[in-house]
Order: structure tokens, then sequence, then C-alpha cells
């Protein structure tokens, strides 16, 4: 029972770490999160942090390994997300340049958003975006059903591997 509420309280600490990341003191050295909030302040109540120290070694920590693909300007974080299917067709005469001809329109209106045509046989597809949860990939599957109703039918939310960028 008592580690439930410990493994709650990291979670909540690791979710304030996103945003404080890691910090500089006075004295050059590196100041966690942990760090932060255990440090006293006047007029303020005392917070005790009990973890074990591996566990405050991975805090800021960038990951390194086969999770991780660079290329020449930036790195990316290869995880479980999402994507948004436009298109899947098995018509050896039709299906590549379908899916081609709806990838250039998608990315007219939408420049910015990576898509990926990929074959795997007899099937071409057509997904759109690298998404970390189901409601962005939802949200984006709603604003192409809203720019392009004709592809509404084929439209659905997959579970992928993608990539998000670290810089």
């Amino acid at each position: 029972m008592k580690k439930f509420p410990c493994i709650a309280l990291l979670f909540m600490l690791l979710a304030c770490a996103a945003g404080a990341s890691a910090q500089t003191s006075v004295d050059e050295s590196v100041q966690t999160i942990f760090d932060d909030l255990q440090t006293s302040k006047p007029g303020k109540g005392e917070v005790i942090i009990n973890q074990p120290q591996a566990l405050r070694d991975m805090v800021g920590v960038r990951l390194h390994g086969e999770n991780v693909e660079k290329t020449d300007s930036t790195a990316f974080l290869k995880i479980q997300g999402f994507r948004t299917q436009v298109f899947s067709g098995n018509n050896q005469r039709k299906s590549k340049d379908e899916a081609f001809e709806k990838e250039k329109k998608i990315k007219e209106l939408f420049p910015t958003v990576p898509t990926y045509v990929t074959y795997n046989a007899p099937f071409w597809k057509l997904r759109v975006g690298d998404f970390r949860s189901h409601e962005e990939a939802y949200h984006m599957q709603r604003l192409l059903m809203t720019a392009f109703p004709s592809f509404g039918k084929e439209m659905y939310i997959v579970r992928q591997e993608v990539k998000i960028p670290l810089n």
C-alpha cells in the first residue's frame, strides 16, 4: 500500500520535471527538480522526497540508444504513438498513384504535418502525423475530414511507432 502514494508522487514530479528540467545553481552544480522542491524557503512548508537514487539519476537525462534517431540537424525519439490513416488500397494499377495524389493535396494544406506513403503487399497506405496521444491524432483526423470530405470514409486512427523531435 505504501508504494502507491510514492508512485503517484513520482508521476507528478516527472510531469513537473518536464517543465522545470535541470537548472544550474550559482555554484554551477546541476540541480534537479527534486533538489529544487526540497530547498527550504522562508514561510513555506518542508518537502521531503524519498525515492531510489537510480530514479533520481534518471531525471533530466536525455535518452540514448535504439529509441533515438539522429539526422544532420535533428534528433527524434521513437515511441509508440498514433497516426491518422487517410488511405489504404490494394488496386495494383491505381492505389500507388492515389496514395501519392492524396499526400500531395494534404501537404499543400498542412505543409508542416509529416505524411507517410508505405507499401506492404498488397496495400498502399497513406498515414499522417506523429502523435503521442489518440486525441492528437483524432484532432488531425477531424481537420482532414473537414478539409477533404471525400477522404472521410477511409480515415481512422492507427497505433504505430512515431518519431517525436527532441530539439
